[in-house]
């Protein structure tokens, strides 16, 4: 069964088709969830969180973007929110070494680069770091993360170029160690 055809069951009140839906989608929700939120239990409560809004606008999907999308953009959202709410955002730690290689033969992430690393992301302005999480971490293009924000691709891409210079600026004195 397609996905248009999952929503249109799940709009009809399918459960299973939810199922299916939330199955599909649920481990890169979650990995939106926990790259904003860096601790499980408010990841899972952000997953859970975007499922429930999901499902219960899905009557407002109007399917001109991927449903993918669609819900990243919601979890997104929830998890932005949640963390205004709880106020979390300074005391967080996320493990960022499986996705940062100072070279590609290295087998781990040096320690003091790791944690400079997470804390120049988590310094950076939210819209920044936002973009640079969704296109850099989870592979979104900058036309969905424009879906997503509300905000035009070409906004996003200079959003994300920003982001870069500030990281290369605050990582600067590793950058000898990536030349070689």
């Amino acid at each position: 069964m397609t996905e248009p055809q999952l929503v249109e069951r799940v709009r009809d009140g399918d459960h299973r088709a939810a199922r299916e839906l939330y199955d599909a989608h649920v481990d890169r929700v979650f990995r939106i969830c926990y790259r904003f939120a860096g601790e499980d239990h408010l990841a899972q409560d952000f997953t859970q969180e975007t499922f429930v809004r999901a499902f219960t606008k899905i009557d407002t999907f109007r399917g001109e973007a991927a449903f993918g999308t669609w819900i990243g953009s919601i979890a997104t959202s929830v998890s932005l929110n949640g963390l205004r709410k709880v106020k979390r955002f300074r005391g967080r730690e996320t493990e960022l070494a499986d996705d940062f290689r100072a070279a590609p033969r290295a087998s781990r992430i040096e320690p003091d680069l790791e944690e400079k690393l997470t804390h120049a992301v988590d310094d950076l302005p939210e819209g920044y770091r936002t973009v640079f999480i969704l296109h850099d971490l989870e592979g979104y293009t900058h036309e969905e993360i424009g879906d997503m924000l509300g905000i035009q691709a070409g906004t996003s891409k200079s959003q994300l170029f920003r982001a870069r210079a500030r990281l290369r600026e605050e990582l600067s004195e590793f950058a000898g160690e990536w030349a070689s």
